[in-house]
């Protein structure tokens, strides 16, 4: 505790005696300081007490006392000293009187009792309250190291908890509680998410203070990179003390060297998840456990998907998308893919969504953070590794980080549908993320599982989506995938020798195309659905050949022609 007046009062060596304000002596004080001066407030920071004697003052005018103690009371001084035996022999009652009326603790100080002997005792009780504050600090910061090497992060949060007399919450990078301290306190930091995610908006370090009815909360961002890697809440009924705050700082110490790895031991682990992964796309998978060891092993022990993550322009992911969200094109298209037995798109959470808008255009960085954290909550292993330009990310089957990728994917597409409906001068032509996602495999298959994530990467890319899987591809229709531009134009260029033919009015060649393909060659059924004679029909078929140097008895000829003529078609409608 600071030093008090009552304090002060029980100085045996002091012998103060009270004439004033006796019921507001437990005031602590912060610092006693002697003026003559008839106006000190300009001086005074408030918390003092003044010691005066009165030397400059009528202290025996009520009203001058009365604005002289008005004045000090204003000013936050705790307490009047008053010396007597120096000018006057006794406190004047006047100044008596304002006092008490003012409630300002009004002090005798006997002529033997010098101000420098208080002045010693207020600074020397002040000096005992640091030493024990510092001492009661490196004693918490003991016991929380303690508490994080043996229980961890949940332990020293407990311990925080205790040591301020209150509670105390972890929030991961995404902006998630990790653990609360106690139990109790969970709902209390679920309210807080969106303060998490305005301090993680800043750079680290930083912090806030959040005042509500029921307590007062310090929210601190932890880590030492330009991203806040976790936050630290505490909450207390009422403001810090010293020993507290020392506290506070050692808890965010030793939580910043929990959650913020090295970047030598980062750098380490992703050239070994590298080596993994190129062991692993290079047929070996004994040596690629071998190597991962304890690290990543334990995802290669059960299902994984494979993630390739890249960026693609922006303004042609809005384009598509607002096709999607408007018209239902894109939906029709795809139809396919998504009927009965397609995996349900999934919702995006509050914390995906934070995260997707506090990284702005680093979609990489978010999706890492929303990967990670989502995987460390769960408590699955997760190899993340650049290759290249792209991100490859293995995670395991059905499992948080396959999940967290899939609610990342929802939360951009719904802003691209956003942006392509409302566009702004700040829209720009800035990356956006697209991914492709694996089906589910092993180690042995892993090299088959990346072929499959690009795949589904080229797709998500064309169409527009910020995730696709491969399944979506073995359950839907290559049609879809003739309206890529490059397909169209080369479609156009196989037919348009027969377009110019049909436009001089000499025959439909391009009609008796379509029909004669669509009744794979059989000359009858072709002719009737033209209204034609089989001969009028062979004789197109021909002038066909003779136009375009090609012969339809090759099966790669009439496959290229048909889809050119559905890849034409799909442009008109």
């Amino acid at each position: 505790m600071p030093p008090t007046l009552a304090s002060l009062v029980h100085h045996s060596a002091l012998k103060l005696t009270v004439r004033a304000g006796e019921e507001r002596l437990d005031t602590p004080v912060r610092w006693a300081h002697a003026s003559e001066l008839a106006d000190p407030v300009p001086y005074m920071e408030g918390g003092e007490l003044l010691l005066i004697t009165a030397l400059k003052l009528d202290a025996e005018d009520p009203e001058a006392m009365r604005r002289y103690v008005k004045r000090l009371a204003g000013a936050g001084v705790v307490g009047l000293g008053f010396a007597v035996g120096v000018h006057y022999p006794d406190i004047p009652g006047a100044l008596v009187d304002a006092a008490t009326d003012a409630g300002l603790p009004l002090i005798e100080v006997p002529r033997r009792t010098p101000f420098l002997a208080i002045s010693k005792a207020v600074s020397a009780a002040i000096a005992a309250e640091q030493y024990r504050a510092v001492t009661a600090g490196f004693a918490a910061q003991r016991e929380l190291t303690k508490q994080a090497l043996s229980d961890g992060p949940e332990g020293l949060l407990l311990a925080l908890a205790g040591q301020v007399d209150g509670w105390a919450a972890l929030y991961d990078a995404s902006g998630a509680v990790v653990a609360t301290a106690p139990e109790w306190a969970s709902r209390r930091a679920a309210r807080l998410t969106a303060d998490v995610e305005r301090l993680r908006e800043r750079p680290a370090p930083a912090s806030s203070v959040v005042a509500s009815a029921e307590d007062r909360v310090e929210l601190h961002s932890l880590g030492t990179g330009r991203r806040p890697r976790a936050a630290l809440a505490v909450g207390t009924a009422s403001t810090l003390g010293t020993a507290e705050r020392y506290a506070v700082h050692s808890a965010i110490a030793l939580l910043t060297l929990t959650t913020e790895r090295s970047r030598s031991l980062q750098a380490a682990e992703q050239r070994i998840g590298a080596a993994v992964l190129r062991m692993l796309l290079a047929g070996e998978p004994d040596h690629a456990r071998t190597v991962a060891g304890d690290l990543y092993g334990s995802l290669l022990d059960a299902p994984f998907r494979l993630v390739v993550a890249d960026v693609a322009s922006a303004s042609a992911a809005r384009v598509r998308a607002g096709a999607q969200g408007t018209t239902g094109a894109g939906a029709a298209g795809e139809g396919d893919a998504r009927d009965e037995g397609a995996r349900p798109v999934a919702t995006p959470s509050a914390v995906v969504l934070a995260a997707a808008e506090a990284h702005g255009a680093d979609r990489l960085a978010a999706l890492v953070d929303v990967v990670e954290a989502a995987a460390a909550r769960a408590g699955e292993a997760l190899l993340v590794v650049p290759y290249g330009e792209r991100l490859v990310l293995l995670a395991v089957d059905g499992g948080a980080g396959v999940r967290a990728c899939a609610e990342y994917a929802a939360a951009l597409e719904a802003g691209r549908v956003g942006a392509a409906a409302e566009p702004t001068a700040a829209s720009g032509d800035e990356a956006e993320l697209v991914m492709g996602l694996s089906a589910p495999a092993g180690p042995i298959a892993a090299a088959t599982a990346y072929k499959q994530a690009e795949q589904a990467l080229s797709v998500a890319r064309r169409r527009g989506r910020a995730l696709v899987e491969h399944e979506e591809l073995a359950a839907g229709s290559v049609l879809p995938l003739l309206a890529d531009d490059a397909v169209r134009a080369f479609a156009d260029g196989l037919l348009r020798a027969l377009h110019e033919h049909d436009a001089t009015g000499r025959g439909d060649l391009v009609a008796s195309l379509r029909a004669w393909l669509s009744r794979h060659g059989q000359w009858d059924a072709a002719a009737a659905d033209l209204g034609v004679h089989r001969h009028t029909l062979r004789y197109r078929m021909r002038r066909v050949e003779e136009i375009l140097g090609r012969s339809l008895d090759d099966p790669d000829v009439r496959m290229e022609l048909w889809l050119s003529l559905k890849a034409t078609s799909m442009g008109s409608d």
